[in-house]
């Protein structure tokens, strides 16, 4: 707890290991330690009365995960599904738990290993662009890989409306 106290003060990207992928053409990374499975992209069920970026939620070994469109999320067009989508499964911190969420990206590249000489912090561009959710920017071959604090792009209030789809099935079943 101390440590993801420290690091949730700080908000400075570690060196260490990424799960680098690619969204609308940009590249992005998570830290792998966030990651649970990468799984193929397959039909969702869809959820009555989300926001657009909630996609639906998926059966995961019985499990209700609920399903975020990355691209949706920063504001832009859902993500067009093609062969290489993928939904990559992490695992966010609540205020004292973890919750279990997919996230639709457009292909996924590779594990990389990012050194600390490598990684500049998140860019500053003025009162009223939001880049609380980028932990930094990784240098790798000459460009630019966006870090991505998945813990403030799926942020609390957009998880209180996540945990709300997937509890909403067993609700149901407990009302019939």
């Amino acid at each position: 707890m101390e440590r993801e106290t420290m690091t949730l003060a700080n908000r400075q990207a570690e060196p260490g290991q990424y799960l680098t992928f690619v969204l609308g053409g940009e590249a992005y990374a998570i830290g792998i330690l966030a990651i649970k499975e990468i799984i193929e992209y397959h039909d969702l069920t869809e959820v009555p009365m989300m926001p657009p970026c909630v996609r639906g939620v998926i059966n995961l070994r019985g499990a209700v995960v609920p399903v975020v469109d990355l691209q949706a999320r920063f504001g832009r067009r859902a993500s067009e599904v093609t062969k290489r989508t993928c939904i990559v499964i992490v695992e966010v911190a609540t205020q004292d738990e973890r919750q279990v969420i997919g996230v639709v990206v457009d292909a996924v590249s590779e594990v990389l290993e990012i050194e600390a000489s490598a990684i500049e912090p998140a860019p500053s561009f003025g009162a009223g662009i939001r880049t609380d959710f980028i932990q930094g920017m990784g240098k790798v071959r000459g460009k630019f890989v966006i870090l991505l604090d998945v813990d403030r792009v799926l942020s609390m209030h957009d998880l209180a409306v996540l945990e709300r789809v997937a509890q909403a099935p067993a609700l149901e079943g407990a009302q019939r």
